[in-house]
This record gives C-alpha cells, structure tokens and sequence, in this order.
C-alpha cells in the first residue's frame, strides 16, 4: 500500500511539472521610492541605499514617486548614474511635477508615467544666486539632457527645449525666450511618458504588478536629516556658527557656552556628510585633531598650536565635500559673518551682556581710580643740586646724596654747574642753570 502511494504522488508531481507557468506574481517584488523636496546631495545617499536593497533583494521594478521642483546639478547627475548602473527595472511615477534637476532624473529611469494635469520640464541650469549659469555649465548640462533623452529612445529636442530657451516651440507654449515644461498629456503626445494613470495602484496594474509584493522604502530620520545639514543654505550658517563660537571660546575662560555651540555645530556638519556619503572617517579624524590642537593653546604659549588647529579644521572641510569652489565659498561666507557678529556682539552689547563681560576688559587705569603710571616728585620743585652729568639737554643730576634723571630748560648745561628744579611733571623733572 505505501508503495503504491508513493508512486501516486511521484505521478502527479510529474503532471504538475509540465503545467504551463501562469506568471508567478506571487514572487514578484516592487519597490516605491519617494524623489520629494528638492534635490541636493543628501537624496543621493537615500535613493543609493534604496537601489541596492532593491538589488538585493531581486526586485523586479523600483518605482519613483517624483513630486520635485529640481535643485542642484551636480546632486542629479550622481542619481543619474546610479539609475543607469543597476540592472532593476527603473520608472518614474510623476506625481504632481519633475522639474529641473527632476526632469532629468525622470529621463534616465526606463519608463515615465504621469499623472494627470502634473507637469515635467524647466530644466535652466541656476547658480545659487539666482542666475543663469556660465556657458561651460549650460553647454554641459545641455548635453546631459540630450544624452538622457537618446537614451531613453526619445526626441531630443524636447530635452533641449527644457534647458535651452532658444528653441523655438510655440505649439507646446514654449516660444523662444520660455523654457519647454510638459503638461502630461503633451508628455504622453511626444513620447515623453509611456502613459497617464490616475494612481499608485492604477499604474501597479497598467505594469501587470497588481499581485506583486509591494514595498516602500522611506526615508530614515539620519538620512532626512542628512539631507537638511547637506543643503547649500544650510552649511554655511553651520559653519559660521562653529566658527563664530570657537573664535569666543579662545577668549573665554574654561569652556562653555560658546564652545559647546562651535563644536555642535561643525559635528553636525560632518554627521550629515558622513550619513550622506561625502565625508569619510579620515576628515572626523582630522577635524578632532584640529580640535585637540586648538585646546592645547589654552596651555602652550606661541599660538602655533591654535594656527595648526584651524589649518587642520579648515582641511578637513574640505576632504568632506566633492566641490572644493562651493566649500571654500561657504567658509568665506562663514569667515566673514563670525567676524562681522564678533565685531557687533563685542562693540554694542559687550557690555550688556555676561558672557562679553569675561571677554571684554572694562577696567580703567585713571588716576580717579587710583592708578598712577609714575611716581610724582613735586617734592623737588624749587630744590637745588649740581649737574653730575653734562645736560644736553638731558642727564643727571644730583641733590643731596639722590641722583636724579633731568633735562634742562632746553640750552646744554656743562657737568658740575649749579641747578634748580623749576618743574616736575611725573618722571620729568625739568631744570634752569643757576648763575654764580
């Protein structure tokens, strides 16, 4: 009996087998990814570690869900790299606006759906001003645009027109003299989106991944920090405020508020570099010693102590960044606010404030207070000795068995002539040749 069971099973396993597969959506794995908020460096590090828990874990598909007003150049064009080196399925979900720095990284992912009324374009390359940038920059930039698009099997033109406000497209409202920004059908018309749904789950099911297992991915509370401290406004003002307060703790006694805001300030900085993948632990090291070296001032005379510390700090700055122009703007920047505030906080509320009041020297040396520079002899006034020493027209002279430094009225006096003391202002004691 346990034979013929046996075989019973072996024969339906073997009739299974040769079942047609019906797609095993059931194994199928789908990740979401939010692109939200601008663009900068600290959303490299996110959308990094996103992609490689994807590929780790075979997924099928990442999703975007991009809603972005851009941001900065240098931030997309690492993302843009990352989309293209993984082997995992890539589709931006446009949901709501992609542009600038949005646009472009829609462009590099495999597939663009839209959802309706959401736009997608105005790609001009912005300084931090505000302005237009330089055309080295636009003419790199355009390139990047055009290879995206290419990439993607799309016409180039409307990439171009996103960045380039010379194209002529009057019939997508982008004459020349406007940036070409996308309305989600427009993008649909040019083949700029492979379709337009009205939802997350609508697209799931446009995608045949209905049945998959979905899984977002979010931000974590470092990297959403990461991203804050990593923001170009951000890292000036950190800076400035680790500068201003280890420029008050050199002139403070002990260690106190000052420092303690410096040192928390410049940690803060390399914590978000460090989490955002700029910084390495070589640049935490350097920065310590610099730290160490500028506590040792406290002790060492010289000051080379205090010199070589910020020397170190200030490197250390700059191995944490992969733009040495953009660092070195921000400690300019920083440099001169410290001074500025220095300058403001000593000058108007020195005084009002307890903290300057250990700072600051308000101790006057007036004679009303009791100071006197030099001991007065008005007791010599009047008194009369003999020149030890030729006037010319000052010397010594002597009065009883005291020498004293003096100087005449202003003509030479010959060595033992007859003196008196006519003046005694402090040290000086002025006197008049006696005729005989």
């Amino acid at each position: 009996m346990r034979k013929w069971l046996s075989i019973l099973l072996l024969g339906l396993a073997a009739c299974f087998s040769f079942l047609p597969a019906d797609g095993s959506a059931d194994n199928e794995v789908v990740y979401v990814v939010p692109i939200k908020e601008s663009v900068e460096k600290g959303l490299y590090a996110f959308l990094n570690r996103a992609v490689h828990t994807a590929e780790e874990e075979s997924a099928d598909a990442i999703i975007f869900e991009v809603d972005t007003p851009g941001g900065f150049v240098d931030a997309a064009g690492k993302i843009a790299k990352l989309l293209n080196s993984t082997e995992v399925k890539t589709i931006s979900f446009i949901n709501n606006q992609a542009l600038s720095a949005g646009a472009y990284i829609s462009l590099n992912t495999d597939e663009i759906y839209m959802v309706p009324n959401s736009t997608m374009g105005s790609a001009a390359v912005i300084d931090q001003e505000g302005n237009t940038a330089g055309k080295k920059a636009e003419s790199a930039w355009l390139a990047s645009m055009k290879s995206a698009a290419n990439q993607g099997g799309r016409d180039p033109i409307y990439a171009l027109a996103m960045a380039d406000e010379s194209i002529d497209l009057p019939e997508y409202a982008a004459p020349k003299g406007k940036l070409l920004t996308l309305t989600s059908n427009q993008a649909l018309e040019v083949g700029y989106a492979e379709g337009i749904v009205n939802n997350l789950d609508e697209l799931l099911s446009d995608l045949g991944f209905e049945n998959a297992d979905i899984r977002s991915l979010d931000e974590s509370f470092a990297e959403k920090l990461a991203r804050f401290i990593t923001h170009p406004v951000v890292v000036p003002i950190l800076l400035s405020l680790g500068s201003l307060g280890l420029v008050l703790e050199l002139y403070s006694p002990g260690f106190g508020i000052p420092g303690f805001m410096g040192l928390s300030s410049l940690l803060l900085f390399f914590y978000g570099h460090l989490v955002a993948g700029l910084a390495g632990y070589e640049t935490i090291i350097l920065f310590i010693v610099g730290i160490i070296l500028i506590i040792l001032e406290f002790f060492l005379p010289g000051g080379i102590a205090a010199i070589l510390g910020f020397i170190a700090i200030l490197g250390s700055l700059f191995l944490a960044t992969d733009n040495v122009l953009y660092m070195g703007i921000s400690i300019l920047i920083a440099i001169g606010i410290s001074i500025l505030a220095s300058i403001l906080m000593i000058k108007v509320f020195g005084k009002k404030m307890s903290i300057f009041r250990r700072i600051i020297l308000t101790d006057s040396t007036s004679t009303e207070g009791g100071y006197i520079s030099n001991k007065s002899r008005l007791d010599l006034i009047g008194l009369e000795g003999t020149t030890y020493t030729p006037l010319r027209p000052s010397g010594t002279i002597q009065i009883g068995d005291e020498r004293i430094d003096a100087v005449s009225e202003g003509a030479f006096i010959q060595k033992d002539k007859r003196v008196k003391v006519i003046k005694a202002e402090g040290s000086r004691i002025v006197v008049r040749e006696l005729s005989n």
